[in-house]
């Protein structure tokens, strides 16, 4: 049970998020966990509407953003995000070893390869990756524009894991577990 109370319907959320939860409800014909739990605060729900889609306009695929939001869920651990982004990665026709691939840091496809192996450094490093890293993801095709593309989706995509990982969100998309290696790796770095 999610430690934030979540509300139940889209009439006992606050009222200035109803709007914007109506829209998601006529777009994918329901409301996820993750946007109700969003419009406890109504300016959050905005902010994170704001940035994803004007993200959506960008130049990155829909399916790379998917691949990035597995790779930067997986790092994070965070089942919610996990769970909604490997149902998401089957709807973009994304197969089991290229989520499996996503969620190590990587593609099996050798452009997006270079986005998401950016987008798992910078999410590891917090941000602060090597001239050489740079240099890889500009190798592969990506312009600065694109770079500054995939950093803004790994800052969006830490947005929601870390609000699911605090409010234990209620999962309502089939379950994904997070690696129990990689996430004991992320605790043991937490501790020291």
């Amino acid at each position: 049970m999610s430690r934030i109370a979540i509300p139940a319907t889209i009439e006992a959320a606050p009222q200035a998020s109803q709007a914007s939860l109506q829209s998601i409800e006529r777009q994918i014909g329901k409301v996820p966990n993750i946007y109700r739990l969003m419009a406890v605060s109504p300016q959050s729900l905005e902010g994170h509407l704001g940035m994803y889609n004007a993200l959506e306009k960008g130049k990155l695929s829909p399916q790379t953003r998917n691949r990035i939001a597995l790779a930067v869920a997986e790092i994070d651990g965070c089942e919610y995000c996990l769970s909604a982004h490997t149902f998401i990665g089957h709807r973009f026709k994304l197969d089991d070893a290229e989520i499996k691939a996503n969620r190590e840091g990587g593609s099996t496809d050798a452009h997006a390869d270079a986005a998401v192996s950016f987008a798992a450094k910078l999410t590891r490093r917090r941000g602060k990756v090597s001239i050489e890293d740079l240099d890889e993801v500009r190798a592969a095709g990506y312009g600065d524009d694109e770079i500054i593309e995939i950093i803004l989706h790994v800052a969006l995509n830490t947005w929601t894991n870390y609000l699911n990982n605090t409010a234990d969100t209620d999962i309502d998309f089939p379950i994904v577990k997070a690696d129990p290696l990689r996430l004991a790796d992320v605790e043991r770095a937490v501790d020291a």
